[in-house]
This record gives C-alpha cells, sequence and structure tokens, in this order.
C-alpha cells in the first residue's frame, strides 16, 4: 500500500486550491462536469448558472438538442451567407442563449426568435438589454413546432437535430413566404436534403423538399465549434422557395412518393405487384375510374365473396403494371427517377382513378418526411 507524509498531503491539497483559484480567475468553474446529459426537467429552478467570458452559462442537455454554437469565425459567416439586410426581419428558431442572435440583431431590422427553454429566454433578454438592443427582438417563448410564425423575409438559425425534419416541412410547406432558409443541421441530415438523383444519399426527404425548394451548401462545422459538443460534425444549407411549383395534390404526392422510397433501390414494377401494396391501393382508389368491361368480365360466374375480390385484386394488379409498361417505368428505380418522371407516373396512376392518399384523412404535413 501506498503511504503519503502528512506533509505531502497538505502540499497537494494547497496545490489544489491554487489551481482552482486560477481557474476560477479565468472564468471556468471548478474540476466538475459543467454539462448534464440526463433528461432532467429543463424547467428546474434549481438548476446553477456560471458566468463564463461575460455570458451566463446555463446547464445544457445535448439530449435536448442544446448546442451552443461558439466560433465567431463560422457565426460570422452564416450571416453573411443569409444575405440578411438592414430592411430584414429575421426569424431564429433556438437560439439558445443568444451567440447567433445578437450577430443578427447588428445587421437586422428585426429578430423573431422562437424558444421553448424558459431558461434560455431569461439569459437572452439579459444578454440583449446589456446591449441596448431590447426593441429589436421579439421572443416567442413556445414551442417552434406547435405556434405559428409571425411575418418574416428570412430563417437564420441553429436547429435542434431533433427537431429538423419536421421544422424543414413546417417552413417549406407550411404555406410561409420567404427569401431563404439558412440552416446549421446536422452534417447527416444536410447531405440528405442535398442528395440527387442516382446519389446513394437520394430519398423521400430530398425529394418531397425539392418539389417546392432549391437546396445549396454552404460550409461544413466541426463539432469542436458547439458546446457541449456533439457526436457529429454539421453543415449549413440554404433553402430557397420555388417561384412556380407543379400543381399537384400535396397529400397524394407525399403518399406516393412514400410507397415508392420504401425501398428505393427496388424497381417500381417489383414494388407495385407487392399483395398487400396492390390491395391498399385498391381499397382506397375505390375503382372509380376503374375499367368496367374488364369488371363485367371478370365477376361473369363468381359468386363467392373472397373469389369475387380475388378476381377484382387480379385485374386492378394488371391496370397498375400496364401503366407502369406504358410509361416505360416497370424496371426503374426510383432512386434513379427526377421529380418530373415521378411527377409524370403520379399522373397517370391518377388519371386511371387510383389514389393513394386517403381522401376521408385530413392534411398532414409531416406525412412529407415520415419515414424518409
Amino acid at each position: 500500500m501506498l503511504r503519503c507524509h502528512k506533509s505531502s498531503i497538505n502540499r497537494l491539497h494547497q496545490l489544489a486550491i491554487q489551481l482552482n483559484q486560477l481557474r476560477a480567475k479565468s472564468g471556468r468553474p471548478p474540476f466538475k462536469n459543467r454539462y448534464n446529459d440526463d433528461d432532467e426537467d429543463i424547467n428546474d429552478g434549481s438548476i446553477r448558472k456560471r458566468k463564463v467570458n461575460q455570458e451566463d452559462r446555463l446547464q445544457l442537455y445535448k439530449s435536448k438538442g442544446q448546442h451552443l454554437l461558439t466560433n465567431p469565425r463560422i457565426l460570422d459567416s452564416i450571416v453573411k451567407n443569409s444575405g440578411v439586410g438592414p430592411s430584414d426581419t429575421v426569424l431564429e428558431i433556438g437560439p439558445g442563449t443568444g451567440n447567433l442572435t445578437m450577430k443578427l440583431l447588428e445587421v437586422a431590422h428585426k429578430v423573431v426568435a422562437v424558444e421553448v427553454d424558459n431558461r434560455m429566454v431569461q439569459a437572452l433578454q439579459i444578454r440583449v438589454s446589456e446591449q441596448g438592443l431590447s426593441e429589436k427582438l421579439t421572443i416567442i417563448s413556445k414551442d417552434a413546432l406547435k405556434t405559428d410564425f409571425p411575418h418574416f423575409d428570412l430563417v437564420v438559425a441553429n436547429i435542434p437535430y431533433g427537431i429538423s425534419s419536421p421544422l424543414v416541412a413546417k417552413l417549406v410547406f407550411g404555406g410561409y413566404q420567404f427569401r431563404s432558409a439558412t440552416l446549421l443541421l446536422q452534417k447527416e441530415f444536410a447531405t440528405r436534403l442535398l442528395a440527387n438523383p442516382g446519389d446513394s444519399e437520394f430519398n423521400r426527404l430530398a425529394v418531397n423538399v425539392k418539389l417546392v425548394a432549391d437546396v445549396t451548401h454552404v460550409m461544413n462545422v466541426s463539432k469542436k465549434d458547439f458546446i457541449p459538443i456533439p457526436k457529429v460534425d454539421s453543415s449549413v444549407v440554404k433553402i430557397r422557395l420555388k417561384t412556380e411549383i407543379p400543381d399537384v395534390d400535396l397529400n397524394e404526392w407525399w403518399a406516393f412518393t412514400k410507397t415508392c422510397f420504401g425501398k428505393k433501390n427496388k424497381t417500381l414494377g417489383a414494388t407495385f405487384r407487392q399483395k398487400k401494396k396492390v390491395a391498399e391501393l385498391f381499397h382506397l382508389s375505390k375503382l372509380t375510374s376503374f375499367d368496367e368491361n374488364i369488371v363485367e368480365r371478370d365477376v361473369c360466374n363468381v359468386s363467392d365473396d373472397e373469389e369475387n375480390e380475388s378476381v377484382f385484386l387480379g385485374s386492378f394488379k394488371e391496370k397498375v403494371v400496364g401503366i407502369l409498361k406504358n410509361a416505360e417505368l416497370e424496371d426503374k428505380r426510383p432512386s434513379k427517377l427526377s421529380n418530373k418522371e415521378l411527377l409524370y407516373l403520379l399522373s397517370l396512376f391518377n388519371n386511371a382513378g387510383i389514389s393513394f392518399h386517403d381522401k376521408e384523412k385530413p392534411r398532414d404535413i409531416n406525412a412529407s418526411f415520415a419515414a424518409s
């Protein structure tokens, strides 16, 4: 067993005290975990606040997507690439303690910040007030997914990873009119958003967004530029709404792309020959435009209900596959098709009375990204 003289122990204790004093002078807390990954209640008033570099640092939660971007060079670059001007109202979602907000307030006419964490709201209010910029900032202390946004010209935001899909869906399909959205996203999500037909990452997410918007890559951001450090790197993308979009029922489009991209590398012929899928489309379509001559021929001499439905399904399957063949898309894979080709195929199905969306269900924007 190791033994230490009493004088040595006292000396070590004195060194520890001196080191903690030095760390305190630098604005850093003693050797304790400054961040908590646990899912504690973020509204717990007992959570301690610490002052670092004249900024109130709150206990942050990785599991809630609370990663603050701290690199001033990256913050400046995001603001510059967003194109915000002195007459613009900027929507920021998830401002946190205001690192990006302060940069935006310097150049924008007004900033509308949506933040659900009341601790962050209080810290942001204090910080903005100290700089005399309170009149330029409006804070909405609500869940961004559950509140209507007021008028805005641009979106500039470091979005919490956990709400990336529904938030992008809300922005591009929610009826908002804005010039562009400059978003800091998880790199993997951004890569999928940017993917094109033929890319290994091409997916339903990209297909749906690109129906109504153009997406460009701005820059990559290292995970080391955040506090606390996340597990993955990030990317900044810029989304611009298209001035003209195809005349298509969005409910039909979302349901159609869900069917096609369920197995994106399987041929369309294989997908639409599946018995379960044929039966699903059969009941959704209600045979409103189905060929009555085929029905009359096939149901002749059939009295059993189960046999009758089987015959209907067989004829319906022939019709579905026939559409694919006539369009020369039977052997094509969704991951290789452009939106123009997919829109063409959907129009052929709809014109033949074949539907993909249950008309009795209300419109659901989140359906555009579900299981993307």
